[in-house]
Parts: C-alpha cells; structure tokens; sequence
C-alpha cells in the first residue's frame, strides 16, 4: 500500500510541475522534491502509510523552506 502512495505523490508532483506555464521555483522544486524523498524515507523508516505521509509532509515542508533561501538569494 505505501508504494502505490508514493507512486502517486512522485506522479503527482510531476504533474503539478509539468502543469506550469513558467518555469518552476526552487521553493516549488523544493516541495515537490522534498516531499517524494520524505515520502520515501518515512516509508522506509516508519513504515506504513502514517510514516510515509508524515515523512512526505516533513519533507515538503523542508524542501519548501530551502527552495525560498535560494529564491531570495537570487
């Protein structure tokens, strides 16, 4: 069961930046990336599908935070 939801967070997340009519942002990119690696991890760690949504929750919320800081250096 965690594989098909991290199967459909990565599908999903590449939809959503494919979707864009401009090029994406780092805080987007971030997100996104965050989100499938978080997903991954959580699932391997925890297991189950709290762990892996709470690790893809975790890991959009980092990746965003990161993708900003470089945004706001450029």
């Amino acid at each position: 069961m965690s594989k098909k939801l991290l199967m459909a967070a990565a599908v999903a997340s590449l939809m959503a930046l494919t979707a864009c009519g401009t090029n994406p942002t780092n805080a987007q990119i971030g997100t996104a990336t965050g989100a499938v690696l978080g997903g991954a991890a959580g699932s391997a760690l925890g297991g189950g599908t709290l762990g892996t949504v709470g690790g893809a929750a975790a890991g959009a919320l980092i990746g965003n935070e990161v993708g900003k800081r470089q945004d706001q250096k450029r």
